[in-house]
């Protein structure tokens, strides 16, 4: 009788995934890029169909870059990436191999017109034949944002505007739409985006303009736009005169003089996410005055990047705005300022529940020197704001997040003011400082004059929690780096 070590195991023994149903193999092959996803297809008859089954497709060209996502691109690499996603774009609406619809389609590509010619049949066959539901297109500049001319974001304006003008259909499914680097200024914007783009809802802008200074106004209420996201766009100031279903807005670094967003019927906006520096080209402004208008706000980002603060003292006037705020976040505070006059949001905001302070304690790299930054921003100096220490107390704030903590006078003096004004604070969550999202830099150099760090040893962190607590068993004080 044959030994059972030696038996060899066969071919069905060996392809143990290949024995799974059809969903948890589908499952896997939705977790990897869509390259190597056509690729299974060469493993076994039993594979060979499986990529045209997915539901969701995703083909991003910067999967078929040499090396992923670089911060720059060689034009050569561009064009061949660009040819490899054509190919892989071909092969999986290829008949009669797909049969089943696609749900959702995230398409990620390079605005260059001599391939947009090639991806557009095959976008319009899909949607008129019904096998294509929800487009997610992302339109992206091969050129790195700051080596883009004028003449060259005009150029990917018209492109793009041929591409729809050729293939109208694709409209008819256009859920999400990213653009970058494109110039406005010869073409109807709001033509474009809001009376062609009828099922849009979610809409990004990264370094895009109307020519510069120009004023962005935005009247569709019949648009389902829900979420709207722009990045270093050149606009002086958007004007959201009636977006019904808006949701989401998000707006990071403007260049406006004076107040940047002015809102009017914007009845949905729950979450509003601000992020700039001060420059020495700003001028600061009441919060009270840009959010006029809004009614529902329930989550407020204000991220100021380190530098100084480009709102005003206020409180009492932003009663309205902050009657519904739920959770506030407060990022990019300068390490070395004091704090408390955050807690002034806590009289305006009744309802909240989540606070979020964060510290910025980074020697950002994307400045050369000190004399670059200088030409640029102020120098820091320390927020002034009166306080009313004898203001009504919150009882509905629970949690208190505070990341960037380095155990300074001021951090804990913050604290302590604010257990005064919080009597039903329930968890401290002390965090370590986390990467600045604006420069390459792994290792940080501290902008602190003080030396002091996140507490890392028990000892250390007991030590704060009793300083903080004066030994009361709430709130519970939590560490993590």
């Amino acid at each position: 009788m044959e030994s059972p070590v030696a038996k060899k195991a066969t071919p069905e023994e060996e392809d143990r995934l290949s024995v799974l149903m059809d969903d948890v193999l589908l499952s896997i092959l939705r977790k990897v890029d869509i390259s190597s996803a056509v690729r299974t297809s060469l493993l076994s008859t039993r594979w060979r169909q499986l990529p045209w089954l997915l539901p969701e497709l995703s083909i991003d060209v910067r999967h078929f870059l040499p090396v992923p996502c670089p911060y720059s691109i060689a034009a050569n690499d561009c064009q061949q990436a660009m040819v490899a996603l054509t190919k892989a774009a071909k092969c999986l609406f290829a008949k009669p191999q797909r049969k089943s619809t696609i749900t959702t389609l995230q398409l990620q590509l390079y605005l260059i017109s001599t391939f947009l010619s090639d991806i557009g049949p095959l976008l319009g066959d899909a949607i008129d034949s019904a096998l294509l539901k929800d487009l997610d297109l992302c339109l992206l500049d091969d050129l790195k944002p700051g080596d883009s001319s004028e003449l060259h974001m005009l150029q990917l304006a018209k492109d793009m505007y041929g591409f729809f003008n050729a293939y109208p259909s694709v409209f008819c499914c256009l859920t999400r739409l990213s653009l970058h680097g494109v110039c406005f200024i010869e073409l109807d914007m709001h033509h474009l985006l809001f009376d062609c783009c009828t099922q849009l809802k979610h809409l990004s802008l990264h370094y895009c303009d109307a020519g510069r200074r120009s004023v962005w106004k935005i009247d569709a209420p019949n648009s389902k736009l829900s979420v709207l996201q722009i990045d270093t766009c050149c606009f002086e100031r958007i004007d959201l005169v009636c977006l019904p279903e808006l949701e989401k807005l998000h707006w990071d670094t403007w260049v406006s003089e004076y107040i940047p967003l002015s809102f009017g019927d914007v009845p949905s906006l729950g979450e509003l996410k601000l992020s700039s520096a001060l420059t020495y080209y700003n001028t600061v402004f009441k919060l009270s005055e840009l959010l006029h208008g809004t009614t529902s706000i329930h989550t407020l980002t204000l991220d100021f990047q380190g530098e100084n603060l480009w709102i005003q003292p206020e409180m009492k006037q932003l009663y309205t705005a902050f009657n519904k705020l739920r959770k506030l976040t407060l990022r990019g505070i300068f390490v070395e300022f004091d704090i408390i006059w955050t807690t002034a949001f806590l009289e305006a905001a009744p309802s909240l529940e989540i606070l979020i302070i964060e510290a910025w304690d980074h020697a950002c790299s994307a400045f050369v020197n000190d004399e670059e930054r200088r030409s640029v921003f102020a120098e820091r100096k320390n927020p002034q704001w009166e306080m009313d220490f004898h203001c009504s107390k919150n009882g509905l704030l629970k949690e208190l997040q505070f990341v960037g903590f380095r155990s300074l006078e001021q951090q804990f003096a913050f604290i302590r003011a604010l257990l005064d004004r919080a009597p039903n604070l329930q968890a401290i969550l002390l965090k370590g400082a986390e990467q600045c999202k604006y420069c390459d830099a792994l290792e940080t150099k501290s902008c602190c004059s003080t030396e002091s760090s996140f507490p890392k040893s028990e000892d250390e962190q007991e030590l704060v929690a009793r300083r903080i607590t004066d030994g009361k068993s709430s709130p519970r004080v939590i560490f993590h780096e």
